[in-house]
This record gives structure tokens, C-alpha cells and sequence, in this order.
């Protein structure tokens, strides 16, 4: 006799996520989740799915936005009323804008009274539809049926994205009866490469004196490193990655030229400006990356390969447009283009590489930023998961962290939202637990993610929380007492007499650990690239004189 299934709304949800292979969703949890979440809370317990509790919608959203992009699945976030889906738009916003597969359950009031004065004053849908990729309105149980997979497969297809399913609390707790349950949904396949395309492309490669690959966060997001190094070692291609692609080539790698564009390397700044063929591939041609896109590789042709049709040549004219997966064209043109050696690019590009750089500065070692960041990755190996917050620490991590191949770097590119990098560690050591999680954030931009400490401490993640004071950033209260009070063991690096000592015994304990690092002002902020111009203009650093900071009282862990 066949099954039948007997369940409401909510267990119809929970049921789904677990055949689907969801094992973690993130969301306030029921005390501060409102009620209309309740029914599904209840649900989640039947199953395999784990609820990881924020403390904050939209840390909630960072969560899920960390494993989604350390696992390569959608993340799934839950939101309770409309106040709730108001919090969670800012890292809706951010999985938007850097493309992030990500699954937002929203419990709002019953389809019977919207309309009432007790009801939301706005209607929610007008929040999200230009943030996501589609929007649900669920307004009975059996449209769940057919959101479910849907929403899954929109998120993870093509260009990946947010998706909303907001789902009114009445049918949340309305049966229905099912032969089956709804199958776990595949992202639908992206296009083929066009033969006659990739041919023609591999065909400008082999005549380009002096070509350069542009691997963009598309080839991070199809995992396609490997496919871009065989392609880059067979044409003898040097290679420059934007922020999002950070990691796509080993920092080491003889062809590697390090980050382009707003606060990228001098090297690959200019290799850009003297260029004859551009292979970009996955990437947006942001202003950041590009400065002004008109004096972008002014003398380059421009071969353009995305997965999304509607940026190709967009903001910087292609002479090629091609609309395909990172990964399968990346394949296609390896296997297409005749082996090359261009001995004389590549001796001028090694040449602006060994131009001087600025002497550092006669300052303790562990106060120039760099030198901290080298320092950690020493201790850390370059295999761990690095996130960054928005501002200094992002553009610190950047240049000089050795991120590897791997998926392990996380960073808000396209909005630069703050807050982003401790609730997107969370999510990363979530995905993967046996890896080191390293955190780098700005002590102004820790206050506004206390909230995440305390889960943080709840979950004894093995996340190092790496706070970067400058006196520039104004009087910092005492962090060590912030993080005792919840729960975090800390140290403070400003108050030993062995700092790298002590750098390197705390990076090795287990569990979270939160280390205070006071760095000196006079640390670069003026940008590489003036936004207006090409990217061959480069400016100079303004430093700063530097200002010793107030001591930090030390608080020892519980």
C-alpha cells in the first residue's frame, strides 16, 4: 500500500530542508522569533536540522551567507514578522550583491487578517523583490509544495542569488496530505559555451603579445581554480584576481599578480594598463576593480565570460561576450589554446613587480597591520577560513594574507557591509569545523556585532576574532571585558612583553579567542587607484604620524 503523508505546513518545511541536505539553518530562535515562527521551530526538531540561534536577524543572514559560501549550497535563514524581514534586508543585500545562494523562510501574520490594524504597515514584498531573485507569497499550504524546490533551485542556478519564501502563519499550521513528499531540488545546468565563441577567443589568446586573465568571484563561486590554472600555465597568462577572487591563484605562483584595481598591486594595476587582450572571466567590471571603465586596459581587446548575460558588457565594451559557466568555458579554452611562452611580457611584468617599495617604518613589528597579518598566517597556515569586516581590515587581509586555491576567503565585495565578517565566520567554522576560522574587523566595527559574540561563545566555535585598534578610530572600550562578559577567552597583545609569543599561543587554543591588536595610524589609507581614473594611475601613501593608544585593562577568560 503506497505512503501517504499527513503533515502541516511547518513539518512540510522541515521535512523538505532535511531531504534536501540542509543540516544547519540560522535564525533568532523562538524567543525572539515571534510567533508565527513557532509552528516551524517545533517542526525543526523531528529532523535532522540543526537551529544555529543569532541574536539578530540579520546576523542570522551572515550566518547562513558563511555557510553558503564555505559549503557551495544555499544557506537558509528564518525570519518572524515583518520587523524581522526589515532586519534581515542588509544581508540580503550583500548575498545579492555578491551573488551567494541563500534561502529566506519568513513566518509573517495569517493570510485572514492582513489588511487589519494589527497587521505590518508596509507590505514586506516591496522590501525584498529588488533584492533577491523571487519572492514567494505563500498564502496556503499546498503552494508550498511547489515553492519549496523552486526556491531552492532559483537560488543555486545561474547567477546565485537570495530567495524569499514568505509564508503567511495560518498555513504554517494547515494540513495537507501527500503521496510523496516534493523531491530535493538541482540547480537547473548553465548554458553551453558557444564552440564557435571559445574558438574564436582561444584564437585571440594565441595572437596576444601581452594578454592578462581577470579571474572575477565567478570562478570562486563555480570552483573553477583549478581550470583557470591550467589555462593560465598553457597560454602563459599572468593573472590578476579582483577582491571576490582572492585565493583563485596561489599568491606565489610565477603568473600571479596579485589584486587589481581601488587598492590592488601596483604590478597588476599596470600590467592592466599596458595590456593587448583581456580574458575576463566571472566578474562584474566593478568601479573598485576598474576606476573609471572607459580608461580601463585602454589598448586591450576585451574577451568577457559570465554566466549572467545581462552583465556582459555592461560597463566596460566587449569584443567578445560569451555567456557560460566559469568553469566549463575556462575547460574549453585550456583545451583550445596552443601552448605559449611570452618570455618578454612576462620579464616586464616581473620587472614592475621588483619596483621599490616604501622602507618600513621603525616601529614595533606587530603594529604595522602587514606584518600582524603575515604573522597570523604563519601560525594559521594558508588553508585556513579568513573573513574580513568592511574598511581597513578588508583591504589589509587583501594584500597581504596568502590565501591558497581553497574556498575559505569571506568578504562582503559588493556592498563592503559592515558587520558582515563575525557572523560570516560563525557561518564558515559551521560548514566546516575542522578548520581554522580566522575573523579581522575594526574595533569601531566590532560594536556593532557584540551581539554575535555571544553566539560565538554559545557555539564554542574554533573562530580567532582578530581586532585591529587604531588610535584613529577613537577611544576603544575594554573588549577584554566585552568578551569575558559573554563568555570569550582573550588577550591583548598591547599589553605583553612578548606579542608574537603571545600572537602564536593564542592562535593555537582551542575554541573561540578574541585578540586585541593595536596597530599604528600611520598605516596607509590614502587608495592605490584614484577612483576616476584608469587603472595605470597610481597614487602615494599620506601617512600619518602615529599616536600611542591608551592602555586596555586585561580581563582574564572564565
Amino acid at each position: 500500500m503506497p505512503q501517504t503523508f499527513d503533515l502541516n505546513g511547518a513539518e512540510l518545511i522541515a521535512r523538505y530542508l532535511d531531504a534536501h541536505g540542509v543540516t544547519q539553518v540560522a535564525g533568532t530562535g523562538p524567543a525572539l522569533g515571534g510567533d508565527a515562527l513557532m509552528p516551524l521551530y517545533r517542526a525543526l526538531k523531528g529532523t535532522r536540522v540543526r537551529h544555529v540561534a543569532a541574536h539578530h536577524e540579520q546576523s542570522a543572514g551572515f550566518i547562513a551567507q558563511g555557510m553558503a559560501r564555505i559549503g557551495g549550497r544555499a544557506g537558509v535563514c528564518l525570519a518572524g514578522s515583518a520587523a524581522g524581514v526589515a532586519t534581515l534586508l542588509p544581508a540580503m543585500a550583500d548575498a545579492n550583491a555578491d551573488s551567494v545562494p541563500l534561502v529566506a523562510i519568513c513566518a509573517l501574520t495569517s493570510h485572514a487578517t492582513r489588511g487589519a490594524e494589527t497587521a505590518p504597515p508596509f507590505r514586506t514584498g516591496y522590501l525584498v523583490d529588488p533584492i533577491s531573485k523571487v519572492h514567494f507569497d505563500v498564502r496556503a499550504v499546498d503552494d508550498l509544495v511547489e515553492a519549496l524546490p523552486e526556491a531552492f533551485r532559483i537560488a543555486q542556478s545561474g547567477r546565485p542569488g537570495p530567495v524569499v519564501i514568505e509564508v503567511a502563519r495560518d498555513a504554517l499550521s494547515a494540513r495537507i496530505k501527500l503521496d510523496q513528499l516534493p523531491a530535493p531540488a538541482a540547480p537547473l545546468p548553465a548554458p553551453a559555451p558557444d564552440p564557435a565563441a571559445i574558438a574564436r577567443a582561444a584564437a585571440m589568446i594565441d595572437a596576444a603579445r601581452q594578454p592578462v586573465l581577470y579571474l572575477g568571484g565567478g570562478v570562486t563561486r563555480a570552483r573553477a581554480q583549478a581550470a583557470a590554472l591550467r589555462l593560465a600555465e598553457r597560454a602563459d597568462l599572468p593573472v590578476t584576481t579582483s577582491l571576490m577572487a582572492l585565493g583563485a591563484l596561489a599568491h606565489d605562483h610565477p603568473l600571479a599578480l596579485g589584486m587589481l584595481g581601488l587598492h590592488g598591486t601596483p604590478a597588476a594595476n599596470q600590467a592592466l594598463a599596458r595590456c593587448d587582450l583581456l580574458l575576463a572571466i566571472g566578474t562584474r567590471f566593478d568601479v573598485r576593480a576598474t576606476g573609471c571603465a572607459e580608461r580601463f586596459a585602454p589598448h586591450a581587446q576585451v574577451i568577457h565570460v559570465d554566466i549572467d548575460a545581462r552583465e556582459l558588457g555592461r560597463l566596460r565594451r566587449a569584443d567578445l561576450a560569451i555567456e557560460a559557466d566559469a568553469d566549463a568555458a575556462l575547460r574549453l579554452l585550456a583545451d583550445a589554446v596552443r601552448p605559449a611562452r611570452r618570455v618578454h611580457w612576462l620579464e616586464s611584468i616581473r620587472a614592475l613587480q621588483r619596483a621599490p617599495q616604501p622602507p618600513p617604518q621603525g616601529t614595533p613589528a606587530l603594529r604595522r597591520p602587514e606584518r600582524l597579518i603575515r604573522a597570523v598566517a604563519a601560525a594559521l597556515g594558508c588553508e585556513a577560513i579568513v573573513s574580513a569586516d568592511a574598511g581597513a581590515p578588508q583591504r589589509w587581509v587583501a594584500q597581504h594574507y596568502p590565501l591558497t586555491p581553497a574556498h575559505r576567503w569571506l568578504s562582503s565585495g559588493g556592498l563592503g557591509s559592515r558587520g558582515f565578517a563575525l557572523p560570516a565566520a560563525i557561518g564558515g567554522a559551521l560548514a566546516a569545523p575542522q578548520a581554522p576560522v580566522l575573523c579581522c574587523i575594526g574595533a569601531d566595527s566590532l560594536l556593532t556585532s557584540l551581539q554575535d559574540l555571544a553566539t560565538l561563545a554559545e557555539q564554542q566555535l574554533n573562530v580567532k576574532l582578530l581586532v585591529f585598534d587604531a588610535p584613529a578610530d577613537g577611544a576603544t572600550p575594554a573588549l577584554g571585558a566585552i568578551a569575558h562578559a559573554v563568555g570569550v577567552a582573550h588577550c591583548d597583545l598591547g599589553l605583553a612583553r612578548d606579542p608574537g609569543a603571545l600572537l602564536r599561543s593564542a592562535l593555537q587554543q582551542p575554541g573561540p579567542m578574541l585578540i586585541r591588536a593595536p596597530v599604528e595610524s600611520d598605516t596607509p589609507r590614502t587608495p592605490l587607484l584614484a577612483p576616476e581614473t584608469g587603472a595605470a594611475t597610481v597614487l602615494r601613501f599620506r601617512a600619518e604620524p602615529f599616536r600611542h593608544t591608551s592602555e586596555v585593562h586585561h580581563a582574564t577568560a572564565p
